[in-house]
């Protein structure tokens, strides 16, 4: 069992004493480098496409299983922590944790195939191993849904490696999408915790926003069936009823937790418009029926939602835990956050509307993701390397 010992990591930085600060500014980095590449492949026909991949294909695995799961693993690894009050890695075994997570985003372009899916298959492993032991160790069963996501991300990275070798024949696409859906999923669930719990202390006055248990259930009961329709059956029709299902149910969630104060508070709106989007991922798969392109369903999901709700989750996340005040954010963060969502809105709506300029809108949609991402890593980098404001460990 991996051993977690309490925090006596001392540097001088505060880059490695807790789990989001190495991996927020990784994914920063890498989620407008990733593009950047992306875009000279796409747009300029650049070859720097990885060897054995498809161009789309490694973009794809990459904005999930790279950038996705940067973000997971700085949020889970900080927040674990206060779940369970049990330290999570820290030093030099964070380190190395991080050092696998960057070995597989680089290594497709000097290595083999075999050799890639090793050091990605070690990390996603170490990172279960790493938020399952604060859980077992301090009882806190509650937190093993969101574990077994973690396990079950593993299991969708080793089904897209299964297909990309030719074990699976459709395990490339069930791998992906099973990603996207694995990370909306756990969007799902840790949003019902936080939204809500940060609007109604975020807006400035007493407010108490309205939270239905059958609702959560059911959101989550509909969504598994959702995915798994999707991903492993096929069946369009299915598909098209569940992404209506849950297009009115999550519609009942997002107006039970709107106040017009968010629109004041960016920390706030952010995560409002990230859930729009994942609504209107389900909106598109619903009317897929009618002829609706499937990528644009996914960019809604991906862009739309976990680009959106994963930047607004690190701004806030990095500030409350470097003790800085959540409530006086640098005010970049409008900004970044204007950027994301016009790059959301430019590649799933302007193709809808203007569809003989799809390429410009891509490309246009690629340059405003790179700008905002570039501008949260001028802005935080510095937040995330220099220790603690309060002179607190972490």
């Amino acid at each position: 069992m991996l051993q977690i010992e309490e925090a006596s990591f001392h540097d001088g930085i505060g880059l490695w004493r807790l789990g989001f600060r190495p991996f927020f500014l990784g994914a920063g980095v890498f989620a407008a480098l990733l593009m950047a590449v992306w875009m000279g492949i796409y747009q300029f026909g650049w070859s720097l496409a990885p060897a054995g991949y498809a161009p789309p294909v490694w973009h794809a695995h990459e904005m999930i299983y790279g950038y996705g799961m940067a973000v997971i693993a700085g949020f889970l690894l900080t927040a674990v922590k206060n779940w369970t009050g049990v330290q999570t890695l820290h030093g030099y075994p964070l380190m190395g944790l991080f050092g696998l997570w960057l070995a597989a985003r680089l290594s497709p372009f000097a290595v083999s195939a075999a050799v890639v899916f090793l050091l990605d298959m070690l990390f996603m492993l170490a990172f279960f191993a790493a938020v399952l032991y604060p859980v077992i160790k301090s009882r806190s069963w509650s937190q093993m849904g969101i574990v077994a996501i973690v396990f079950l991300l593993a299991v969708g990275n080793l089904l897209f490696y299964l297909g990309l070798t030719g074990v699976v024949g459709d395990g490339v696409r069930q791998g992906l999408h099973a990603g996207v859906y694995l990370v909306v999923a756990l969007i799902l669930v840790v949003g019902r915790r936080v939204i809500p719990f940060f609007i109604e202390r975020g807006c400035g006055f007493p407010l108490q926003l309205i939270n239905r248990p059958w609702l959560d259930n059911s959101i989550m009961v509909l969504f598994g069936l959702f995915a798994v329709v999707d991903v492993f059956a096929g069946t369009a029709s299915g598909t098209a009823l569940l992404a209506a299902a849950l297009l009115f149910l999550n519609g009942i969630r997002l107006r039970d937790w709107y106040t017009p104060a968010i629109w004041k508070k960016p920390l706030l709106w952010v995560l409002y418009v990230a859930y729009v989007g994942i609504i209107a991922g389900f909106l598109f798969k619903a009317v897929a029926l009618a002829g609706v392109s499937v990528p644009l369903a996914v960019h809604a999901f991906t862009v739309g939602g976990i680009g959106m709700m994963t930047l607004g989750m690190m701004a806030r996340v990095a500030l409350g835990h470097t003790g800085r005040n959540v409530f006086e954010p640098p005010s970049s963060v409008w900004w970044m956050f204007l950027l994301l969502a016009g790059a959301a809105v430019v590649r799933v709506l302007f193709p809808l509307l203007f569809e003989g300029q799809y390429r410009l809108w891509v490309s246009a949609s690629q340059l405003l993701w790179i700008a905002a991402f570039a501008l949260f890593v001028f802005v935080y980098t510095p937040i995330l390397v220099k220790p603690r404001v309060d002179g607190r460990y972490g």
